[in-house]
């Protein structure tokens, strides 16, 4: 386990994860930010690219489980959060990142998710900072991110899939974060 809040746990990513995976990358409303859903290379693409950041930065995009061991799913995967390296506005970061299965929006476990990475990023990394890079038309992204204490730092275009996305860059640094909302 790498991180645990009061109704989740994250850790990381397995080849037992991937038809959870596919259910999030290759669902089209989900992927909307990415300009639609994956394919199953994309997805195992994904996959190898997050085991690649545990080996090489000891940290991801990690799978997300509910702790309630009441509930049927508990062990299932609902989604994924985590921390990336990213560049963000010409400087290399620490990102947030977070996608959910369809199933579990609304119920506050992005909130809940991501809150306890960036608390990871500031405590275990030693971040100063740390972003969310967010495409101009996600505002549920966006309100994810202002509930983490986050302000817009600016604004920048990702080039993907043959599409230029406008993204605000939006942080918080390590003297303004909020208390854990996990």
């Amino acid at each position: 386990m790498v991180i645990e809040t009061r109704r989740l746990s994250l850790r990381e990513l397995t080849e037992q994860d991937l038809p959870a995976l596919r259910e999030i990358l290759q669902d089209a409303e989900t992927m909307t930010a990415y300009e639609g859903a994956f394919d199953d290379a994309m997805v195992e693409a994904w996959l190898a690219r997050m085991l690649d950041r545990y080996a090489n930065d000891g940290f991801g995009l990690w799978a997300v489980t509910l702790r309630d061991p009441a509930r049927s799913e508990s062990e299932r995967m609902i989604g994924q959060c985590g921390l990336t390296r990213q560049q963000i506005l010409g400087a290399d970061v620490v990102e947030v990142g977070y996608l959910f299965n369809r199933a579990y929006w609304h119920q506050g476990f992005a909130v809940e998710a991501a809150a306890a990475c960036r608390d990871y990023a500031f405590e275990a990394l030693g971040a100063e900072q740390v972003y969310a890079q967010v495409r101009d038309t996600n505002i549920a992204s966006m309100n994810v991110a202002i509930r983490l204490g986050m302000t817009v730092r600016g604004r920048f275009e990702k080039h993907y899939r043959g599409v230029d996305m406008p993204h605000l860059a939006f942080a918080v640094d390590r003297s303004a974060a909020k208390a854990p909302l996990a």
